[in-house]
């Protein structure tokens, strides 16, 4: 039985489809991964818990080169190797309680006939263009090769095994064709250059379009402010074909063209929704998708593929004639005690590793109390993972529940009373529903944590006041006890309501304690009276130093053995720059000209047609900023760099490069790669200081 307070603020049902990125299908998942996903499922369950009509869709990204490599690594097709990763997702993203109501494949006829039907569609309305082009050509492998699969010796320092735009040793750039001793990383021959026909999206065309949309308040300004970038500099278009053999879709009318990954991925989120509304009574595809939609589409997606999301997605939805987003949302990157996730300093943890030595919901609170609507890195940092999921979670909100259930059951055969002994603090607990609401709706996740937390803090001190355990021992205040342990009930179930997106199994199980079908939001605005509930188990354990510790050790082990098998010539360039002889002694007064100083970097970009470069614009105390390209791409995000100081060779004398003039150099450590860091003073350093 319950009585029933005033109501919430109502909204109107609203029709809601989700997306979270799509991840790509040749590796398992891991710790970066879940931040997307696990954010996404608590934006989902909240909207359902409100009554909204909400769907949430995903599917492994399963095209391009690296799957058909990966699965011929393995001697098995492209098409087993998908199917095999996703199983191992659905398994993964499972028992993280990421409630999909549908995760499919991009290899799939439904992703087949829409891209197929959107690629005609903008070639109809003169949105497509052909052109040929020269590129590298593996003669053994008789396939066209990407930079990234080309390597040889620099053509400036001479350095061994670099990459085919960009030189990780003396950061000198170039074209593929100017390295000595190129090779294919896919069969080691010599390439070729080798002319074809490509088509290309003609993303000019929507110049105007996408200033306009990217202002409209679908992204935020942070993010359109950085898309900006690309519009002041003028559009590009967009290379959309890849030739055989390439795991893909065939072009339409054009035999051995294939769609690039990314024209089929994002259509991927339509693809996944057909293929649920085709089996789901009363779910329409063109209701959502239509241009005059009332429905709503929201992305989640990591500030890595912004551009894609955010300039020739809506482009390509435009130009065909569908709607555009509702929202964008786009979180930052994921570090592990304060370091990027990185294979070769075991801090790589995968879903697996994590599952085997605690509960998933430990980190979905904890990811949930981390995380805001801004563009942030979050830090998995274990001992304050520790010891804010122990304090919050068992400390406080079950401890509430602990505290009070064991006199129900012992003194009162199970059953509630029926009054309210905390009329003024029951009641901010309801008057809290719709500021916690808003904080969910703008996944401002991490306000919404402190506000529930506060909450229990102002519980704990009541039960701390009203002594129970006291009341318990004194003759005559049954009563009393009978209403104040059921009020301390009724707090815990308050509270449990309001953390069920992000708790759902143990929402579920406090449910099934307080004997009560479900915790709905609504639920909020009631209290339980005259009602009987189960006897209280422990819904969850402390966590302890044994289980993290456990967890980081079998990261460590499993990355070993991943090295181990992992063919020489695969593995990092760590061993190899390593053997690199030391360059040739120089005495202390070449030394000496070298001028090192303090720079802040003001602005960082990606450099279009560079895999690996980053456009650094740089502040060493003068009127005028500094230029400087760094082959740091694979190492930072241009947005994380922004605001940062680091140190540079300030007097290098300028020098031309293929994508613009060079002013100078960063200083940067590690072997390369993922793996590479640049200097950044302590504080204090200001720009133009000399490091000595």
């Amino acid at each position: 039985m319950s009585e029933q307070h005033t109501p919430a603020q109502t909204q109107a049902p609203r029709k809601i489809l989700v997306t979270a990125a799509l991840p790509y299908a040749n590796g398992p998942t891991h710790l970066g991964h879940l931040v997307e996903y696990i954010q996404t499922d608590i934006w989902s369950r909240f909207q359902k818990m409100r009554g909204h009509t909400c769907t949430y869709v995903c599917a492994d990204d399963a095209h391009g080169t690296a799957i058909s490599l990966h699965a011929e690594k393995q001697g098995i097709t492209p098409e087993e190797s998908v199917a095999r990763v996703n199983k191992e997702r659905i398994a993964d993203f499972g028992d993280f309680h990421v409630e999909f109501d549908n995760y499919h494949s991009t290899h799939c006829e439904e992703n087949r006939e829409l891209s197929s039907s959107i690629y005609l569609a903008l070639k109809e309305k003169g949105h497509i263009a052909s052109r040929s082009i020269v590129q590298a050509y593996d003669p053994e492998k008789k396939m066209f090769l990407a930079d990234r699969y080309i390597k040889g010796e620099c053509p400036k320092c001479g350095a061994k095994d670099q990459y085919g735009d960009n030189c990780e040793v003396c950061s000198a750039t170039y074209s593929p064709t100017d390295l000595k001793n190129p090779f294919s990383t896919i069969s080691g021959a010599t390439p070729i250059e080798k002319e074809s026909e490509h088509f290309f999206f003609k993303l000019t065309d929507f110049q105007e379009f996408l200033k306009g949309w990217t202002r409209s308040g679908t992204i935020k300004d942070e993010t359109a402010n950085k898309l900006a970038e690309w519009l002041d500099s003028g559009l590009q278009d967009w290379d959309i074909s890849r030739d055989a053999p390439y795991f893909g879709f065939e072009i339409p009318g054009e035999p051995d063209k294939y769609f690039y990954v990314w024209l089929d991925a994002p259509i991927g989120y339509m693809a996944s929704f057909k293929n649920l509304c085709d089996r789901t009574e009363g779910l329409d595809w063109d209701e959502y998708w239509k241009k005059d939609s009332d429905c709503e589409v929201h992305h989640f997606i990591g500030k890595d593929i912004v551009n894609f999301h955010c300039l020739f997605w809506p482009a390509m939805l435009e130009g065909a004639g569908f709607r555009t987003p509702t929202k964008v949302s786009v979180h930052g990157y994921l570090t592990i005690n304060g370091e990027k996730m990185s294979k070769s300093r075991g801090t790589f943890i995968t879903a697996r590793t994590y599952l085997g030595h605690l509960n998933p919901e430990y980190l979905r609170y904890y990811y949930a109390a981390k995380l805001s609507s801004r563009v942030d890195d979050i830090d998995f940092n274990t001992s304050d993972f520790m010891q804010r999921v122990n304090s919050d979670l068992v400390g406080k909100v079950v401890n509430i529940a602990s505290r009070n259930a064991g006199f129900i059951a012992k003194r009162f055969g199970g059953q509630l009373s029926g009054t309210d002994c905390a009329p003024e603090l029951t009641k901010a607990y309801m008057e809290a529903s719709e500021s916690i609401a808003q904080s969910y709706e703008n996944r401002e996740y991490g306000k919404a944590m402190r506000e529930i937390m506060a909450l229990a803090d102002k519980a704990n001190a009541w039960i701390d006041e009203v002594k129970p355990w006291v009341v318990a021992k004194e003759e005559g205040k049954d009563q009393e006890l009978h209403n104040i342990c059921s009020t301390g009930i009724n707090l815990f179930r308050l509270l449990m309501i309001y953390l069920k997106p992000v708790l759902p199994d143990m929402a579920e199980k406090a449910a099934a304690f307080l004997k009560v079908e479900s915790l709905n939001w609504s639920d909020s605005q009631n209290l339980l009276f005259n009602h009987n509930i189960n006897k209280f188990k422990p819904l969850m354990t402390r966590v302890e130093q044994k289980n993290v510790d456990g967890m980081m050790e079998d990261a460590k082990k499993l990355l070993e053995s991943m090295a181990a098998a992992t063919p020489k010539a695969e593995k990092s360039e760590q061993s190899e720059i390593n053997k690199e002889p030391l360059a040739e002694e120089i005495e202390f007064g070449d030394f000496a000209k070298t001028d090192l100083r303090i720079a802040k970097i003001v602005n960082a970009e990606h450099v279009e047609g560079a895999a690996k470069l980053l456009r650094l614009t740089l502040d060493i105390g003068e009127e005028k900023t500094r230029n400087v390209f760094a082959g740091i791409k694979a190492a930072y995000a241009p947005e994380a760099l922004i605001g940062k100081h680091t140190v540079m060779v300030a007097n290098l004398k300028p020098r031309k490069m293929k994508f613009g003039m060079s002013e100078g150099m960063v200083l940067a450590a590690g072997p390369g790669g993922k793996d590479l860091w640049i200097l950044e003073p302590h504080e204090g350093a200001k720009p133009g200081m000399r490091v000595m």
